[in-house]
């Protein structure tokens, strides 16, 4: 009944997120800048403010794409920029479920979401996941889990796998989106400070 109530309340959760981005696109996407710094170096707010510098890069690498960036690839057998942030926006589910130990089960057909609404998608959970970690002790975070469910499967793994899986993933490719669009003929804005997490107008 515990395993039933778990996957109901993440398959739940997971259409919320889906049914309400186009009513985040209206409001202003997190990470323009980076939020203030958290009180101490606690293992939480660490791990939050990790995820506050990837949401940071990723707004900037993602802001002001055109059509020919999205399709852009290094290599025929290379992923482009928008399938890139498909990726990046599976990963932020994973970052997103994990402080509540809830599965993630990737979807048999894959939602399909325009430049906009992935943005703003990604952009929604990891600082949702921020907020979710920020403050957590070391011992609530030995409650953080990272599971994986394929059908009848289901795998789990420590938080640990998440700080140098996911979160350090998301990192390197929106690097490479930063890359890619440079390539494309549209280089990121470059007044951005991922140091200061302030970009100058």
């Amino acid at each position: 009944m515990k395993h039933f109530s778990v996957l109901k309340l993440t398959a739940v959760f997971l259409c919320l997120m889906a049914t309400t981005t186009m009513q985040a696109q209206e409001m202003e996407l997190p990470y323009k800048q980076i939020p203030p710094q958290p009180e101490n170096y606690g293992p939480g707010n660490l791990v939050s403010r990790m995820i506050d510098g990837l949401g940071y890069r990723f707004y900037w690498a993602t802001e002001g794409l055109t059509e020919k960036d999205l399709t852009y690839k290094p290599s025929e057998d290379g992923r482009s920029i928008l399938e890139t942030m498909e990726h990046i926006n599976t990963m932020s589910f994973n970052i997103l479920l994990a402080p509540d130990a809830l599965p993630y089960e990737k979807p048999a057909n894959l939602p399909s979401y325009s430049y906009e609404e992935l943005r703003t998608l990604t952009l929604q959970n990891l600082k949702r996941a921020s907020e979710k970690v920020l403050g957590s002790s070391a011992d609530e975070m030995e409650d953080f889990k990272v599971i994986f469910k394929r059908g009848d499967q289901q795998s789990e793994f420590a938080y640990w796998n998440m700080i140098n899986g996911m979160i350090s993933d998301c990192i390197y490719h929106t690097g490479q989106i930063t890359l890619m669009r440079r390539s494309s003929g549209n280089p990121q804005n470059p007044n951005v400070n991922p140091f200061l997490g302030i970009t100058k107008e």
